[in-house]
């Protein structure tokens, strides 16, 4: 595991429950509204070990529930599996974010039995996913959706998400996407975030509303669980 980050605590990015963050190195994808391109490179500068990390977080574990596991992509590395499992062998849970490109490493994961939560970024619709992730292989796109299938299939409790950014995502966009949920499944919005983004130069344009968005998809999908992150 190429670690680049750990984060002692945190009271939002697991819901329900208190964590430390873990953030891997490298992710194949190149979202221009990237908020942590430092993390995009297959190495880092600083990167941390999995002995320290661990022993970190057994020390920390008296005040956690469990460990969000984020990136990067964190399914880029082989051996997450057997790092995920050294966590839960601490007595903790496990929230592993995903942007699906790994299908099979998901799958794994599954079967191992060694995460509780996944949380799944959907970049796009499906027809427009490249306008999003950059120049990709098909099986790129094909992949994300699979582990979108796997995930809703999996019998783990999940979310999905999307990062809107009106120069490429419409309201028509975002209410198709939520189309995709079954009923009683959680999707999350959230607007780009400008402060540091994968292109420097991002073209701050008008976000799109949000709340007029929610109210959409519940009145479209009622059964479909909507939040709005900040």
């Amino acid at each position: 595991m190429r670690i680049a980050g750990y984060q002692p605590l945190t009271l939002i990015d697991y819901p329900g429950h208190v964590a430390s963050i873990i953030f891997t190195q490298g992710c194949p994808f190149r979202c221009v509204y990237c908020h942590n391109p430092e993390l995009i490179p297959s190495t880092g500068e600083n990167e941390l070990s999995e002995e320290s990390i661990l022993e970190q977080i057994k020390r920390d574990s008296s005040m956690l529930d469990g460990v969000v596991v984020t990136g990067g992509e964190p399914t880029t590395h082989p051996d997450l599996p057997n790092f995920l499992r050294k966590i839960k062998d601490l007595g903790l849970k496990v929230k592993l974010d995903t942007n699906g490109v790994n299908p099979r490493l998901i799958e794994r994961c599954l079967q191992l039995e060694v995460v509780d939560f996944f949380a799944m970024d959907v970049k796009h619709r499906w027809e427009k996913y490249n306008d999003v992730i950059g120049e990709t292989p098909d099986i790129a796109v094909e992949n994300c959706r699979k582990t979108f299938e796997i995930i809703q299939d999996g019998g783990i409790d999940h979310e999905f998400r999307t990062t809107i950014y009106s120069t490429l995502h419409n309201e028509d966009d975002v209410i198709s996407i939520a189309g995709y949920l079954r009923p009683g499944e959680a999707y999350a919005l959230q607007q780009v975030r400008y402060e540091k983004t994968l292109s420097p130069n991002l073209e701050q344009a008008s976000p799109l509303d949000l709340d007029k968005i929610k109210l959409m998809i519940q009145s479209r999908f009622p059964e479909v669980k909507v939040e709005i992150k900040v």
